[in-house]
């Protein structure tokens, strides 16, 4: 009565209206999805960007500086990048609260009418419930909240969705004598309290009473999935990106003062310098790749979600592209998740029906939920002609539940009068140490030291093969008034074994090898034992090697880890605490890890990894940790997913790097001209006018082709690359804007404003169309005609876009925006040599590209 009156409650539950007043006081029994916040947490994580940041100061800069257009400018990048990240972003929770839509569930509670009103049961949804309602539960029931029971019949739990205990817990009301932990079992705190039922786990046979005591983000579920909600390590694409942004960071903060020393020396005139510096420093950050990163991310993510595949968190798309190891358990990826029926042997492991009839028969009574190897014999042996299994024949009489620590079931029944037969199913290593005799050839016969070896390495020969094993075990007693229990089990008749298999899906070898294709190990996490873990790696094409065992994890520190983890590809017996070991050291070691988990115990290891992955059967729990949900729980789609992964960075790649090295060709181009001529080369507006439309010809990159080999391989923010990339083609791009000055001074008269026009309009040109270029030349790791190859071409948003930048390109010079711009109209003389310098530019840089393949160094 203690907990009641603590609760303020009864055993007759709660009045309505005190239900109703503390629903009204505490929150609602869901957990914290933080949905109502969800606009204002997506706009933060939209904007938490390096480059935003940095676009955003130098927008600050600028209106300083009294550049309203420039600031203007900027500000729409950083606008326009916003929005479309926070679109995506919305729209990936959208599509996740439609699918937890599909799942409806309800609760019995009793309450009562009125004070002195007789209590009524009523099913009511689960958000509904508070702390001191009476619960009602029964065989298949969902437990909605931590409650604490008062009352159980024969109550089995299956909480391995929060212990990873995989095996049922049996529940009651609190016993006198406090509970014993077990020792090296993880999760024993929880499956230690048998008097409570925690949220998130089910009821598999059984009924119980109970009074809730925490709910919703109270519960120990709800403890778990904000722990979890908080423990994201930062991924492989955010340290991608983050050194991609100090990188170009460090030259900005270079150049731009030397610009500004160099331009304010020569012409005097400071503030103009300064607000040249500040163009440059914006012309050379590619201020469009927050854009063009979310242009693709969301490009993908729609591709994706054809192919099923919802993404959660959309930078994952590009983590899967670093992706160089695979965590996977082997039920429901690997193999079916459909526990198939093989045979049934007999002690000696000769093929004999009898274990399955018998088997059959005991499936039938029995009245606790089917388990998966139950309904795999029913598929099997539920026909007309079953020669042990008619009700007419048989009537039950007793049952003696399965529950973890006998890891057995028992049926008794009744063939004819004055006569009982038990039947026990279950672990042969808890089913044979109680047998003393064994049927053979019909006839039961004593079971000796030899035969009980014989029998155990049937068993064992079985296991290696990969397949689970039940055995089957009978006893006749003479007919008793008085019931059964598991003290009768002993002295059995060994009937003999029934064998099944998990049977591995069909596209799950072509799904491995084309996983290792593209380099990615898969690793098997399994709490299956060994010989099944290794079979099934057999089976898909998986490398066996070293078999390492979740004990062996547990023992082994850190470093240990790492070199274990190294060198295996199988890990078996392991729990969810082991799983985020793995996980972790797998990372420790430099690699880009998916793990993919369906467990509210798989929270941890899904926040750990660069990607987490869960099927859309999945809890709640494990779907919010997840970056990716399948829609179809196949390895299949998660390779295409990868593949997909892979195009969206190489898309985002080109982008990054070809802008950078052209940026930074602008400004060695700058600093030269500061340092020679009298006047600027190009205005500020001017230079950013010339970014912009580079990066709108670029908008059209999340739909354009990837190299085949640049596919094969996970891939990853490259900063050294990047480096390499940008001193390479940055000064060669210089080269030819230099080509261009000495052009215009010699084609031009420069001694007047309306001169300076023309030769800024004549460098804007020539910089817009040379960088056009060499995006169509860059894009693509092929050389020489093999750039308009099948393999190499540009797709035709990329080709259309370029096309229409230029073109726009061409006419501001004689466009109403040419004043504004402070442009003049350019002799058709210039043009010609616009074309040579062009055509040289192009040639130039396919001899450049080959020379830099030649070093074997990474194009994107």
């Amino acid at each position: 009565m203690t907990l009641f009156q603590r609760l303020s409650s009864s055993p007759k539950g709660l009045t309505e209206q005190e239900a109703t007043h503390r629903s009204a006081v505490c929150a609602d029994n869901r957990l914290q999805r933080h949905e109502g916040s969800v606009w204002v947490g997506r706009a933060r994580s939209a904007v938490a960007s390096p480059f935003v940041a940095l676009l955003t100061g130098l927008g600050v800069v600028l209106t300083v500086l009294g550049d309203l257009r420039g600031a203007v400018t900027v500000s729409v990048m950083v606008l326009l990048s916003v929005v479309l990240r926070w679109w995506q972003q919305v729209r990936s929770d959208q599509a996740l609260r439609g699918l937890r839509a599909l799942v409806t569930t309800t609760t019995t509670v009793r309450r009562r009418p009125g004070d002195g009103l007789a209590p009524t049961e009523r099913e009511v949804p689960p958000e509904d419930l508070v702390p001191g309602d009476v619960i009602v539960l029964a065989t298949g029931d969902l437990v909605p909240a931590d409650a604490r029971v008062v009352a159980a019949n024969a109550l089995l739990v299956d909480q391995s969705a929060l212990s990873g205990e995989t095996l049922p817990v049996r529940k009651g009301p609190p016993s006198p004598v406090p509970d014993r932990q077990p020792r090296g079992r993880t999760g024993g705190e929880i499956a230690d309290l048998s008097s409570v039922c925690f949220a998130g786990t089910s009821i598999l046979s059984g009924t119980a009473t109970a009074v809730v005591i925490t709910t919703g983000p109270r519960t120990y579920l709800g403890t778990m999935a904000e722990q979890a909600r908080h423990a994201r390590p930062e991924s492989s694409f955010d340290r991608g990106v983050r050194a991609v942004g100090w990188t170009l960071v460090r030259f900005m903060l270079v150049m731009a003062p030397i610009v500004l020393a160099v331009n304010g020396t020569v012409t005097g005139d400071w503030a103009q310098a300064a607000l040249f510096a500040v163009a440059v420093a914006v012309g050379l950050t590619p201020e469009m790749l927050p854009v063009i990163v979310a242009a693709n991310l969301a490009r993908g993510a729609v591709h994706l979600s054809r192919q099923q595949v919802v993404i959660t968190r959309l930078n994952a798309i590009q983590d899967l592209a670093g992706m160089d190891v695979l965590c996977v358990d082997k039920t429901g990826t690997l193999t079916q998740d459909r526990v198939a029926y093989a045979h049934s042997i007999d002690p000696a492991g000769r093929p004999d029906g009898e274990a399955a009839e018998y088997a059959y028969l005991a499936v039938h009574f029995q009245t606790c939920p089917h388990n998966r190897l139950d309904e795999a014999i029913i598929d099997q042996l539920a026909t007309d002609d079953a020669p042990l299994v008619t009700d007419a024949a048989f009537t039950k009489i007793d049952e003696i539940p399965f529950d973890h620590t006998r890891r057995r079931a028992t049926v008794v029944v009744r063939q004819q009068p004055g006569e009982h037969i038990l039947i026990t199913k279950g672990d042969p290593d808890q089913i044979l140490p109680r047998c003393t005799h064994a049927r053979r050839a019909g006839e039961v016969v004593e079971l000796s030291e030899a035969d009980r070896r014989e029998a155990g390495e049937v068993v064992r020969a079985y296991a290696d093969h990969g397949m689970r094993i039940l055995a089957v075990a009978a006893c006749e007693y003479p007919a008793r008034l008085s019931g059964y229990d598991e003290g009768d089990e002993h002295d059995l008749v060994l009937v003999g074994f029934v064998g099944f298999v998990d049977p591995v899906r069909d596209s799950a070898a072509d799904a491995a090898r084309t996983l290792a294709d593209h380099g990615v190990t898969v690793k098997i996490l399994t709490g299956d034992n060994r010989h099944v873990a290794a079979q099934v790696a057999a089976q898909v094409g998986i490398p066996v090697g070293e078999i390492v065992l979740g004990t062996q994890v547990e023992d082994a520190d850190d470093a240990q880890l790492r070199r274990l983890v190294a060198r295996t590809t199988v890990f078996a017996q392991v729990n969810p605490v082991h799983k985020a070991r793995i996980v972790t050291a797998l990372r420790d070691a430099g690699h880009a890890v998916g793990f993919v988990g369906d467990g509210v115990n798989d929270t941890v290891a899904l926040r750990t990894a660069d990607v987490g992955i869960a099927a859309d059967t999945a809890t709640d729990v494990a779907k919010d940790a997840a970056d990716l949900i399948l829609l179809d729980k196949d390895l299949t789609v998660l390779a295409r997913a990868m593949v997909e992964g892979r195009r969206t960075l190489g898309n985002t790649m080109k982008y990054v790097k070809i802008t950078a090295s052209s940026n930074l060709g602008n400004v060695l181009s700058v600093l030269v001209a500061s340092a020679t001529l009298p006047f600027l080369p190009m205005l500020p507006i001017q230079l950013m006018v010339q970014n912009l439309l580079y990066d709108a010809a670029q908008l059209a990159l999340p739909w354009d082709r990837v190299d085949q080999d640049y596919l094969r391989r996970p891939r990853r923010w490259d900063t050294g690359g990047l480096t390499r990339f940008m001193l390479t083609f940055g000064p060669l791009s210089s080269l030819f804007d230099l080509a261009t000055f000495a052009v215009l001074w010699w084609l031009l008269d420069i001694d007047s404003p309306a001169e300076q026009a023309m030769f800024q309009a004549g460098w804007f040109i020539e910089g817009l169309l040379s960088q056009v270029l060499i995006l169509l030349v860059l894009r693509t790791r092929q050389t020489g005609m093999q750039v308009w190859t099948p393999c190499g071409a540009p797709s035709r948003p990329v080709l259309a876009a370029a096309v229409a930048v230029v073109l726009v390109g061409l006419l501001l010079p004689w466009s109403q925006l040419a004043g504004a711009l402070r442009m003049a109209a350019l002799p058709l003389g210039y043009f010609p040599w616009l074309l040579a310098i062009l055509f040289s530019y192009v040639v130039a840089a396919q001899v450049v590209k080959a020379r830099y393949l030649r070093g074997g160094r990474a194009w994107l």
